[in-house]
């Protein structure tokens, strides 16, 4: 699935994805390596080009980046937190997810580059294979290799440490991203900001609201709005709304069981996350 919401069908694709966890220094990195036969067919578009990533070929990339935080204010789990004291006793008492243990207001923004390297013919003739088929035509030439820069700024705010029954979190994340920041500025210096293509260029505000529902459920909100035009309607519109509801088991720390809808997409799952950063 793309950015977009369109599905597409590879008829082989093979790849390897590593990457780095979160640090206290802010540095991440990145590096994958795909490969893909045979053209990409859309099924939910006609007519539409292809992403670049669904081409045939092998190909190389590596991102890298770096992310700065600010707090506003935060306050730090203590013993005292983990101990809940009763009359029969003193239980332990740990926060259901341990992302969410902390209430804070936090700023923070990030800053990187990729790279991507195409080997082989197929990617020169990708365009060209298509043309005879059914699937999505396209003109382009891409080009073997390709660096870009992107950018992000993020700001969160939380109530509460999401381990009792009831009203214990509130939690709102806005964050704007800029997938490539040379063609943002471009955009902006040729004062096109209502131009046709602008997947790369228009930035992207991502919303997330989370509520406590009642012990370890919580409703979430996730919206993503593109500020460009759509159809030939000037402003901002939503290019994706999920609705879900998830369920946090506590001795996995931050395992959850959770079942979302998107009815843009009009479709919906539940699934078993494990292991969340």
């Amino acid at each position: 699935m793309d950015h977009k919401g369109r599905y597409w069908e590879v008829p082989e694709s093979i790849s390897l994805d590593m990457s780095s966890l979160p640090s206290d220094s802010g540095l991440l990195y990145r590096f994958c390596m795909h490969k893909n036969s045979g053209s990409p067919h859309s099924f939910n578009a006609l007519d539409s080009e292809a992403p670049s990533a669904l081409m045939p070929g092998l190909c190389a990339k590596a991102a890298f980046s770096y992310e700065k935080k600010k707090d506003f204010w935060r306050r730090k789990e203590t013993k005292e937190d983990l101990i809940v004291k009763t009359a029969d006793g003193s239980f332990w008492q740990p926060s259901y997810d341990t992302r969410l243990k902390e209430p804070h207001a936090t700023i923070s923004g990030i800053i990187g580059g990729s790279f991507a390297a195409w080997f082989g013919k197929d990617s020169e003739s990708a365009g060209e294979s298509q043309k005879g088929g059914n699937g999505p035509t396209t003109n382009k030439k891409e080009s073997p290799l390709n660096m870009d820069l992107f950018s992000s700024v993020c700001y969160t705010f939380q109530h509460g440490q999401f381990r009792k029954l009831y009203g214990d979190l509130t939690r709102v994340d806005a964050r704007l991203d800029i997938c490539s920041l040379p063609s943002f500025a471009k955009r902006v210096v040729k004062s096109c900001w209502f131009s046709a293509d602008s997947s790369l260029s228009s930035p992207r505000l991502n919303l997330i609201f989370q509520q406590q529902v009642a012990g370890p459920i919580v409703c979430r909100i996730d919206s993503k709005l593109l500020l460009d035009s759509k159809s030939g309607k000037r402003g901002p519109h939503i290019e994706d709304l999920i609705y879900s509801l998830s369920y946090s088991f506590r001795l996995l720390r931050s395992g959850k069981v959770v079942a979302w809808f998107s009815p843009k997409r009009k479709e919906g799952m539940i699934e078993l996350r494990l292991f969340e950063f």
